[in-house]
This record gives C-alpha cells, sequence and structure tokens, in this order.
C-alpha cells in the first residue's frame, strides 16, 4: 500500500513539476515576446515610483498585455528595485523585457519636452520642443532668445517638471565672452561666474543640465572636454609642423574655424596657413583683424577699416609675424584636427567663391583672378538687392 501511495505521489510531483516547467516556460515567453503596442509613446516614470505603480501605468496605456508576468519577470531579473525617473520612448511591440531595460538604464530622458539653449554666433535662442512618439521627431512649441526676449508662459510651465529635459548646445567659433554671457543669460543656471575663460578652451558640444545647475560646472564640462580634444590631436600631429605646442594648434585651429564652415575643405585651409608659417609669409587673415577689433566681445558687424587692417595688436596678422597672440574663437574637433593634420598642397592663398566654400591657388597672379571673380559676384548680389 505504501509502495503504492509512494508512486502515485512521484507520478503527481512529476506532473506538477512539469506544468510548472511548462507554466514558467510560457511566462518567460510572453515576457519576451512583442508586445501590444501598435505604436510608440512617451512612457513617465514619476520620481520615487513604484513597480505596482508603473506597472499599473504601462497596462493602462496598452504596452503590456498581463501586468502579473510583467511584475514576475522584473522580480525574477531583479530590475523591479531599479526603476529611474524620467521620460522614456518605449517603441512600437516593445516586449516586456525591452521595457523594463528602457526604464532602468537611466541617463538623459529618450522623449517628453526638452528645452535647448544654443550659443551661437550670432545669438542666443531658447527652443522648447516635444518628441512626438508616433513620428519620433520634435515639435517646437517655442522659440526665444533669453538676452532680449521675456520667456514664454510655456518655457516656464516645461521647466518646472522633472522630466524636462535641459541642455546647452554650443557651436563652433564662438568666442569664450559670448559663450559666459549667454550662460548667464539662462535663468535655469545659477550665475556664478564673472571671469571670462581662457579663449579657445571651451568645446563645441551639448551639455546636460539640472535646475540650479551653476554656471561654473557647465564651464568646467566645456574645459574638460576640449583638453582631452586638444591632447588626443596634439598626440596624432604630423611630424615637421611650424607648431612648437598644443597652445599653437589651438590658435591656429580658431583661425580655420573662423575661416570656413565647410567641414571638407578645413584641411585644405589648414594647409595654406601651415605653408604660410613655412615660409615666413604673414597669415593675413581677417578674422584676427576683427578679433583684435572686439577682442571677442561680440561681432563687428561691419567691413574691415583700412586702419584696423593697418592696426597693431598682437591679434593682427596683416602686421604681426607668425600666429596671434591667443586664439581667436573656440574651435571645433575638427578644427583641431585639420590644424595639425593639413592637407599636402602648394597652397598659399584663398578667396570666397560665391558659393559658401573657397578657391584656393599656389600664386598671387592665380590669386587676383580668383579675388577678381569673387568681386564680380559681391557687385552682382548687391545690384540685385
Amino acid at each position: 500500500m505504501w509502495r503504492h501511495i509512494a508512486a502515485n505521489f512521484l507520478t503527481f510531483l512529476t506532473v506538477a513539476l512539469f506544468l510548472l516547467a511548462g507554466v514558467i516556460g510560457w511566462g518567460m515567453k510572453q515576457y519576451r515576446d512583442p508586445g501590444p503596442l501598435a505604436q510608440a509613446i512617451c512612457f513617465q516614470v514619476p520620481s520615487g515610483a513604484s513597480m505596482s505603480r508603473v506597472t499599473e501605468s504601462l497596462v493602462a496605456q496598452g504596452a503590456v498585455s498581463s501586468g502579473t508576468i510583467l511584475r514576475i519577470g522584473a522580480d525574477y531579473s531583479a530590475t523591479s528595485g531599479l526603476l529611474k525617473a524620467g521620460s522614456f520612448l518605449v517603441p512600437e511591440a516593445a516586449s516586456m523585457a525591452q521595457i523594463m531595460e528602457i526604464i532602468t538604464r537611466g541617463g538623459a530622458n529618450s522623449c517628453g519636452t526638452e528645452v535647448i539653449y544654443r550659443i551661437g554666433v550670432n545669438q542666443l535662442q531658447g527652443v522648447v520642443r516635444e518628441l512626438d512618439p508616433a513620428t519620433n521627431r520634435y515639435v517646437e512649441r517655442a522659440s526665444f532668445d533669453p538676452l532680449t526676449e521675456e520667456e514664454p508662459a510655456i518655457y516656464s510651465e516645461v521647466r518646472a517638471q522633472d522630466d524636462t529635459r535641459l541642455r546647452v548646445v554650443l557651436a563652433e567659433g564662438v568666442t569664450s565672452w559670448q559663450v559666459l554671457n549667454a550662460l548667464q543669460a539662462i535663468s535655469a543656471l545659477d550665475a556664478d561666474v564673472t571671469e571670462t575663460p581662457p579663449e579657445g578652451m571651451l568645446a563645441p558640444a551639448s551639455y546636460e543640465f539640472t535646475p540650479g545647475t551653476p554656471v561654473s560646472a557647465i564651464l568646467a564640462q566645456m574645459i574638460a572636454r576640449q583638453e582631452a580634444i586638444i591632447a588626443e590631436a596634439w598626440a596624432n600631429r604630423q611630424d615637421d609642423l611650424p607648431l612648437a605646442s598644443p597652445e599653437d594648434m589651438l590658435i591656429l585651429a580658431s583661425i580655420i574655424e573662423k575661416e570656413t564652415s565647410e567641414v571638407d575643405e578645413r584641411r585644405q585651409v589648414a594647409s595654406v596657413f601651415i605653408n604660410r608659417l613655412r615660409q615666413g609669409m604673414r597669415l593675413q587673415t581677417d578674422p584676427t583683424v576683427i578679433y583684435g577689433v572686439t577682442r571677442g566681445q561680440g561681432v563687428l558687424g561691419r567691413g574691415i577699416r583700412q586702419s584696423e587692417l593697418r592696426a597693431d595688436n598682437p591679434w593682427n596678422t596683416y602686421v604681426i609675424d607668425g600666429l596671434p597672440a591667443t586664439p581667436i574663437a573656440n574651435p571645433g574637433q575638427a578644427s583641431i584636427a585639420a590644424a595639425v593634420n593639413p592637407d599636402q598642397t602648394a597652397y598659399i592663398f584663398f578667396v570666397a567663391d560665391g558659393t559658401g566654400g573657397h578657391t584656393f591657388t599656389t600664386n598671387l597672379a592665380d590669386h587676383n583672378r580668383a579675388v577678381a571673380v569673387w568681386r564680380r559676384i559681391e557687385a552682382e548680389r548687391q545690384s540685385n538687392q
């Protein structure tokens, strides 16, 4: 009898374990299979939200078919306690496993509203925009100049939201004075700096921050990034360049940055200046004249005067030999790389060609012909205005 009971118990246990394994396998498959979302959504995880609250929200928005399986899967994978507050883009048909990976990995918000402060040579622009999950494209909701315009109501509204992403985007060729002036005008930052950072030492890039971040912290990130770029470029420079130090490289890079916005011709522009330095020719580049006039404090906004071309100051390369005393702007990585890896050319002149690029020449006669062409283009443009 006992032997019969034991045999029945073993049979029952085997069947139970088999069924349990099947349920677990089915649950794991459900956890990893594509989910029911017909289109992407922007899912918000509030600060301090529990796994139960997040599960209820995901079920309500149609992102998961079973809250129970989601909770069990999250517990099994040890991710239920790793939730990160923020707004996250959950793609179409995302599995429960993918959703948990998205809302626990941290980092920047991947959707929702963001405020971008674009610092350019001519303008500081604040932009409020929101990602449309259906198209994965941003829709602009407001734009303003923090230096000259009042903040729109929507800006104050979204800035107060915990999940709003804030970032500063610094363009190439902006001077350090312009950068500091712009950062001080951003109300979301703590303006704790009054001294202008060293010219050339602020890396153009995108920098995220939270409300109340000190300006000094943003500048420290910019400087650290630029120092790394400088070190890498100098370590990978060509041999036998007429540049004595990383500082010389940075100065030349800032001139290249101001002379051309065309990425494909930066190494050609670099070759002109390297060739001139090798031949003992003055650089004779207009952006250095402009910096000598403005000291980087704003845009000249007019043509260069003959008296300014003759002005004796440490930046005017029509008057001084070699490189100017300091950089004349904050160059980007491409210009820094070009300064120490120029194209191998015989060019010693270049002039605008009317298309946004330049005509490069090896002798004065060809250069004068290119200048004449450019002047005709300018004259035609002025007559058509």
